[in-house]
């Protein structure tokens, strides 16, 4: 799942009736108090990590239900009708997903003494949870060395010791390095009026003929940009099922293709706690295939985006530094006015790190990170500015997009929510299965593509990259005409097809289990199915 499930609030303060072990026993404790809802709560409390969701039955019949302590009382929530809580995701999920109904509580951390009264350590020491002192620098590693493991235990965004600093204009300057303390101001100070607005269309997944249909129908050549080029998209393509010569041919109509893996493992968890070498191998090797497959040219799939938006925390911003790409497009940022501009993680990310399923660097790394701002999912703006609003990051996911005219009016009140704001670029982020499904879903956003370039002058269909083209050389909105970096691969006409036929390759791998598996490509057939540890199929598995 792209997104995390909402959950239904339904009090801030509990009072549980206490279990009745024996009614003599209960009536004597009654003579000698009154037990307060205080007491429930620091008997429940006691042994339990603070903000942490827990059960107060467990059972099938009460996995919806689960409370947290908090200062004023016991915070209750309700997953919705079908999903159930998640102790170890802390989160709402499919009923079918949970394997912890029947347990009450995960097991308390141990946690870094990190503040104390008295100092415990010397300077550039840290207390573990048992007071041993060890370096600093072995807090929040990924490696326990703690003996109760408490220096990976307090590891988030603002609690890891070694975190990257907070963001310094200072230091921070284009075109290698962008921040501001909020990440709502523009590049190179522009005024919004000045701004040109750019909206990014990505989809997510293989690309075959299940989806190549639509695609050639939305970037058809005959949608401009005011610049005259094609409007264009950026594709995070996954290896298995993807026809390369769909993809050599999307590319040569002007859209940029970027990596989403090889294996695109459903388990959330392979992505969490993949390590370094893991992420490696799958994105630097998602790269190599769609080069060679795709014959894509050398250097320019320069982005990423993780399969299930399951973020790899510091190991794969790690492996994607490393690997030399220049983005990331996973994390999400949630729903705020003004949106968020794209960022370099050189400094702290500007954001809350979103949800549970998120598991954000906290450390400095010389990756861009092209923001997935949260949509609003209403079809008017609100009237009330203290209403809170749960967003939504997949257009597809956005649960109250029932009907193309909830799709246009969202897409316009978004639009709109950054266009007269700060002008940070539109994302539309979708899977095109969603098309198949609803296909009048797709007459409504080919209708409202068509609406605004029809009525605005100074917005822009772009690529990822192209977006990052703007940030190292912002311009004021009269010269983007003629701005030669939005000008590559202007329109299909002037790049002539070089795969006079495709080839369907039958293949297996060890890897897969022998399994034949087909590739379709305008390259020659490799020897084997390209796989994580051979993703170029030459049957000689890489180091």
């Amino acid at each position: 799942m792209y997104f995390l499930f909402c959950c239904l609030f339904i009090g801030a303060t509990i009072a549980q009736e206490l279990p009745i072990v024996d009614e003599s026993e209960v009536l004597l404790e009654r003579y000698k108090r009154q037990v307060s809802e205080d007491d429930i709560k620091d008997a429940l409390c006691k042994d339990k990590n603070g903000g942490e969701f827990f059960r107060l039955v467990a059972g099938a019949a009460h996995c919806r239900d689960v409370v947290a302590c908090a200062e004023n009382g016991l915070q209750a929530i309700r997953c919705p009708p079908g999903l159930a809580f998640d102790l170890d995701k802390q989160t709402c999920e499919w009923k079918n997903a949970v394997k912890n109904c029947n347990v009450k509580a995960r097991p308390k951390l141990a946690l870094p003494l990190f503040k104390t009264t008295e100092p415990l350590c010397d300077e550039g020491y840290l207390a573990c949870g048992d007071g041993k002192c060890l370096k600093t620098e072995l807090f929040c590693d990924e490696t326990p060395d703690c003996e109760d493991g408490s220096d990976e235990n307090l590891c988030g965004p603002r609690t890891d010791p070694n975190r990257a600093a907070e963001c310094d204009p200072e230091i921070c300057r284009l075109p290698d390095c962008f921040c501001s303390p909020t990440s709502t101001k523009i590049p190179g100070g522009l005024d919004p009026t000045d701004t040109p607005q750019m909206i990014v269309i990505t989809f997510d997944d293989a690309v075959n003929s299940n989806n190549f249909d639509i695609y050639k129908r939305l970037f058809n050549g005959r949608r401009k940009n005011p610049n005259s080029c094609d409007i264009r998209a950026t594709f995070f393509v996954s290896h298995k099922y993807t026809n390369y010569s769909m993809v050599e041919e999307l590319h040569r109509m002007g859209n940029e293709m970027a990596g989403h893996s090889i294996t695109h493992d459903n388990d959330e968890d392979y992505w969490r706690e993949g390590s370094k070498e893991t992420w490696a191998k799958e994105m630097a090797g998602s790269r190599a295939i769609l080069e060679t497959f795709g014959r894509l040219p050398r250097g320019e799939v320069l982005g990423v985006r993780a399969p299930l938006l399951r973020l790899g925390g510091n190991n794969m911003f790690a492996a994607l530094e490393e690997e030399e790409f220049l983005y990331d497009s996973s994390m999400v940022a949630p729903l705020q006015n003004p949106p968020l501009w794209p960022y370099t993680t050189y400094f702290a990310i500007p954001h809350a790190c979103h949800g549970n399923f998120q598991k954000c660097p906290t450390r400095s790394y010389g990756v861009w990170e092209m923001v997935m701002n949260e949509f609003d999912p209403r079809e008017e703006p609100a009237t009330d500015r203290n209403e809170q609003v749960s967003g939504c990051v997949m257009l597809d996911s956005c649960t109250g997009i029932r009907t193309p005219d909830a799709l246009y009016n969202v897409l316009t009140h978004n639009f709109i929510r950054h266009y007269e704001q700060n002008r940070a670029p539109l994302g539309l982020y979708m899977h095109a299965a969603w098309f198949n499904k609803s296909p009048e879903m797709l007459d409504a956003l080919e209708f409202w593509i068509d609406e605004i370039l029809s009525t605005y002058n100074n917005v822009f269909f772009v690529t990822m990259n192209d977006v990052l083209k703007f940030m190292q050389q912002p311009f004021p909105i009269r010269d983007a005409v003629k701005f030669t970096g939005w000008r590559n691969y202007c329109t299909e006409l002037g790049t002539p097809s070089q795969c006079e036929e495709s080839t369907t390759c039958v293949l297996e791998t060890e890897e897969l289990g022998g399994l034949k598996q087909r590739m379709q490509t305008c390259a020659k057939c490799p020897d084997k199915f390209p796989w994580l540890n051979d993703p170029l199929g030459s049957g000689i598995p890489s180091s």
